[in-house]
């Protein structure tokens, strides 16, 4: 274990027993920590529950070897594959997954187009006349709304 004495945390070790939100100071301390990936690989090999080791809180470290019980040594991982994302973010916002867009078709750009009266086609299109209101039938409507 002589990373150990190369740690960020080594100054201020309670610190890392954090609960609560308290942890995400303790997190950010490891954000710059050239030791970060030898803290994590130690506590998941050898099974840590308390504390915030390489970034990764009791909880965190938990689910990781949940979602891979086959894993044996974690440091030989690191080493071969990198470290597991919810480490490599320490510090980032996370942000929603970006919505998966379908690629248009011209023709589907064309209808959209002329929708809007933004195309070619839009001036040539009729109004179709008026709308008729969608009228519910007795109890379907949500309870308290129907007389």
């Amino acid at each position: 274990m002589d990373w150990v004495d190369r740690g960020l945390c080594r100054t201020q070790p309670d610190r890392m027993f954090a609960e609560g939100a308290a942890q995400n100071q303790a997190k950010a301390v490891c954000v710059a920590c050239t030791v970060r990936l030898d803290c994590l690989a130690y506590a998941l090999d050898h099974r840590e529950e308390y504390g915030v080791w390489g970034a990764m809180t009791e909880r965190e470290r938990r689910a990781l070897l949940r979602s891979r019980p086959a894993v044996t040594s974690w440091a030989e991982v690191f080493r071969t594959v990198g470290p597991p994302r919810e480490a490599a973010q320490v510090g980032e916002r996370r942000e929603a997954a970006p919505a998966r867009t379908r690629r248009r078709t011209a023709s589907a750009q064309a209808r959209q187009d002329a929708a809007s009266g933004r195309g070619p086609q839009a001036a040539d299109r009729t109004p179709s006349g008026p709308v008729q209101a969608r009228v519910r039938r007795p109890g379907t409507a949500p309870a308290g709304l129907d007389r």
